[in-house]
């Protein structure tokens, strides 16, 4: 029986929403993106998400994927979105505002979770590490089939950088520093030469903005025959929230 839930990915950049097929872990209606207001406070995003509750006509669970580290709903963090939202209870404010009940996922994990149920991650054994790659540096981890949540590696401090590495790393920062493929794929390598020193994993997965131009550095990643771009693509955090809210 095909089960259909709303999926919502809220990004620095854009608040994306599609109606899932469950069963099959495919979108079963359009995509809808708002850009995200600035500033990006709870009230702004509320009403935002519900412009896209009301596109689809919607009625029942809802899962969300969410830009922060999240305990019991309440965000710990605040990646690329206003800072008052730490602390915030983010899945009884969605749920009260929208009048439906709303879970709640870290954006990264919700990838991971898309990626392990349907995508490249399935039936690998060992570790998975899935990488987000758009405006910030998401990140998630997949142990015998199973997410282990909340991991923040792209808050990591490498060697040499004075900064957290989704701000030497991230798309964001290859478009506003004009960096060439070349120079990108260089300082990726380094991040992904770094972590596998931590974690060791069978395979990597990049997904995110970049994941669909990974032909473009892909020979400069000196670990390239672990890695793998994204099965589900842009398309995983919107799958994977929606995943989310029946588990």
């Amino acid at each position: 029986m095909t089960q259909t839930t709303l999926g919502l990915d809220i990004g620095g950049t854009g608040i994306k929403g599609a109606l899932v097929d469950l069963s099959t872990g495919t979108f079963v209606s359009e995509r809808h993106r708002i850009t995200t207001p600035q500033p990006a406070t709870p009230q702004a995003i509320a009403e935002t998400i519900q412009k896209i509750v009301a596109h689809f006509n919607y009625k029942g669970k809802i899962g969300c994927g969410f830009p922060s580290a999240l305990i019991n709903g309440v965000a710990q963090t605040a990646n690329n979105i206003h800072p008052s939202w730490i602390g915030q209870n983010v899945a009884q404010l969605f749920s009260d505002f929208l009048g439906m009940p709303t879970s709640l996922i870290n954006d990264a994990d919700a990838a991971g979770l898309a990626e392990a149920h349907y995508g490249a991650a399935k039936g690998v054994k060992g570790t998975v590490l899935l990488l987000t790659i758009g405006t910030g540096m998401g990140s998630a981890i997949i142990n015998d089939g199973r997410l282990v949540r909340n991991v923040e590696l792209g808050s990591v401090y490498m060697s040499g950088q004075v900064q957290i590495a989704e701000k030497y790393i991230s798309n964001k920062v290859r478009k506003e520093e004009e960096l060439d493929w070349e120079a990108f794929g260089q300082r990726l390598d380094q991040y992904i030469c770094y972590i596998n020193t931590l974690l060791y994993p069978e395979r990597i997965v990049l997904g995110g903005g970049v994941s669909k131009k990974i032909n473009h550095y892909i020979d400069f990643l000196s670990l390239k025959d672990k890695i793998v771009p994204a099965t589900l693509k842009n398309h995983a955090g919107i799958i994977g929230a929606a995943l989310s809210a029946v588990q």
